[in-house]
């Protein structure tokens, strides 16, 4: 049996430098800053925009944090010293039978179920080791709270409080995306099913329920798939209707594929020092002034290849969707109509409507490793992922990566001849 899970409640970074990332959050995506724990062992802020919650953890000295009274709270610290984000925490009704359970299933359970309280009420919660990387679960337990958030956070300084939001509202996290080595997203598709109930469903018309949806091209290529959680699953229903604080949960897997040049997921791989979360899907309602209010604010996106928008039917595509292609263009907003595929206990439903597409752009790395994005999308009746926005934002992130590794090694000749004509002199 798995363990229902009743929402998602907040993803946590663990990073060097957690005020820089919390000023990024804060200036350039206008999240808020609403909560702090600071001790002599670990900082960790929290900031909101929405439901989308972020918590920043820091341990200063680069001292690794372990979970106590003076250390990490709801977490554990990663293996890797690369800045990641790496925790994905659930809310659960009950956080020892939840535990229980996941040992069962054969689970490593990093921090057993404990209590934490405050003036407000308590919480309790757990920690296990997922089979992706670094990735761990905080499973909490919340019933017995009134506070906004959690036990143990206090509001930060009020100077520190700046206002959030902008034109276009981030309203919540749309999906998490794993990046994961070759032969592995079967795998990790059967663990999340066993523990979590998440069920497979597909990406848009081409994905293949067993084999995924394949990306090939230039000695490169990568295998994506997708699950969710619906709070049906608990009761066998096959679509559910969505309650506003129990939001389905996506998890999509990007694995590569054995090819002979390295590509972007492989450039994760290497840099993150394994398998992690390679971006997080931020949803907007409105798409073109998020993204206007995001560059002014200095965030930088990738564009898609030059030909994305000049092509007939891309154009007629977008205008029939009610949108302007010359605004798009000049954001780099990529738009796809959808057939909607929804993959449920054997069946699979497709419909086709022009009234359906989805609105969708990455930014650049959030970190110097080239090891989390963040992706913009605003969804119109579309709960897939069109593959014609999978190819053009695959190509754009990979000529962006192409482009850097060619100037690396332009600066490392560079600097080659500088040493041999020093060593001449």
């Amino acid at each position: 049996m798995a363990v229902p899970v009743q929402r998602l409640s907040h993803i946590a970074f663990h990073v060097g430098d957690g005020e820089r990332l919390a000023r990024d959050l804060i200036q350039r995506f206008r999240f808020q800053l609403f909560g702090s724990r600071v001790t002599e062992r670990v900082r960790q802020l929290v900031l909101r925009r929405g439901s989308a919650v972020f918590m920043v953890n820091e341990s200063p000295g680069g001292r690794r944090g372990e979970p106590g009274p003076r250390g990490l709270l709801y977490d554990v610290a990663p293996a890797q010293a690369v800045d990641s984000a790496c925790n994905v925490s659930f809310e659960v009704r009950d956080v020892e039978r939840a535990a229980l359970l996941l040992e069962r299933l054969g689970c490593q359970v990093l921090v057993p179920p404990r209590p934490v309280e405050d003036e407000l009420g308590w919480v309790a919660y757990s920690v296990v080791r997922s089979v992706v990387g670094n990735v761990s679960h905080t499973l909490i337990q919340r019933s017995g709270y009134r506070g906004d958030f959690l036990p143990g956070f206090g509001p930060p300084p009020p100077a520190e409080q700046e206002a959030a939001g902008g034109p276009g509202a981030i309203t919540h996290f749309d999906h998490i995306t794993y990046a994961c080595p070759p032969q592995q997203s079967a795998h990790i598709l059967d663990w999340y099913r066993r523990c979590f109930g998440f069920q497979r469903f597909l990406l848009n018309r081409s994905d293949d329920l067993d084999d995924g949806y394949v990306i090939k091209g230039n000695n490169q290529g990568m295998r994506l798939s997708a699950m969710e959680y619906w709070k049906c699953s608990e009761v066998g229903m096959s679509m559910p209707a969505i309650e506003e604080k129990k939001v389905n949960c996506k998890l999509v897997l990007a694995e590569s594929l054995p090819n002979p040049d390295k590509n972007q997921i492989d450039t994760f791989l290497e840099q993150h020092g394994g398998a992690g979360i390679q971006h997080v899907g931020l949803y907007t309602t409105d798409i073109i002034s998020t993204c206007k209010s995001l560059t002014d604010a200095g965030v930088q996106f990738f564009y898609p290849p030059s030909g994305y928008y000049s092509e007939t039917v891309k154009w007629q595509e977008i205008m029939k969707a009610g949108q302007d292609p010359e605004v798009l263009s000049h954001y780099g907003i990529l738009l796809d109509s959808e057939v909607d595929d929804v993959h449920c206990k054997g069946e699979t439903k497709c419909q086709a409507s022009t009234e359906r597409y989805l609105m969708q752009m990455f930014t650049k790395p959030i970190f110097c490793e080239e090891t989390l994005f963040l992706e913009l999308i605003e969804r119109r009746n579309a709960s897939g992922f069109g593959a014609g926005n999978i190819r053009a934002l695959w190509k754009s992130v990979q000529a962006c990566m192409d482009q850097r590794e060619r100037n690396k090694i332009v600066k490392e000749i560079s600097a080659g001849n500088r040493f041999a004509n020093d060593v001449d002199i």
